[in-house]
């Protein structure tokens, strides 16, 4: 199901915040560049934001930063992850992914004394995928193939997973996002997700 959207118009009437704290925020980091959506309506380009994550965001701002400076809130909302590693045993205590997800992950890729945070979005997508049912265990190599080999590619830039099949034979997929992807007609488009908001997710449990 597509997550329901709120236009800027009616975000900065529902929250009583301002055009000016809002783009201050993003540039502060503190709302993710993701999340301003262009879409054409019939008044030409407008911006759109994902409703629940944005109103969530935006209630913590407001809680927060009477204590909190901006930076600092920016620090509590995009921590620098990249030297995190987890153990094992954290990994399923904090419910990162699950025992099946991370077992096929080490005898897909290896094990490790504790797993870097590239690894752990690895392995995160791995689980969401198989968690929705439309990827089989065996299609998990080509996920783990393509996001080892590609998705360095796209540091510091959104971008999107995709899964398709033609006659039986699974293909995936990364694209930059906002893109566009044309398939033929035999070509079933079977799981198309946002890795920003793998990401997004993947942070929210790790802080």
């Amino acid at each position: 199901m597509d997550e329901q959207l709120i236009s800027k118009k009616e975000l900065l009437e529902l929250t009583g915040i301002s055009y000016g704290q809002l783009y201050r925020w993003k540039r502060k980091d503190l709302i993710p560049e993701e999340w301003f959506i262009r879409k054409s309506t019939f008044t030409g380009q407008e911006t759109f934001f994902p409703k629940a994550k944005i109103l969530a965001r935006i209630d913590k701002i407001i809680d927060m930063k009477d204590n909190l400076s901006l930076n600092e809130l920016a620090d509590m909302f995009s921590p620098n992850l990249a030297e995190m590693a987890l153990h094992k045993s954290d990994i399923i205590n904090r419910g990162i992914v699950s025992t099946m997800a991370l077992q096929y992950f080490t005898d897909q890729t290896g094990d490790a004394d504790a797993f870097t945070f590239e690894r752990l979005i690895h392995m995160y997508v791995l689980d969401r995928m198989l968690h929705t049912g439309e990827m089989s265990l065996e299609e998990g190599k080509g996920l783990l193939q393509v996001l080892r080999d590609h998705y360095q590619r796209f540091e510091g830039r959104s971008c999107e997973l995709m899964l398709v099949r033609k006659m039986g034979v699974s293909i995936f997929l990364l694209s930059a996002s906002p893109g566009e992807v044309y398939f033929d007609n035999g070509t079933k488009l079977v799981s198309h997700i946002s890795l920003a908001s793998c990401l997004e997710e993947l942070k929210a449990k790790l802080t």
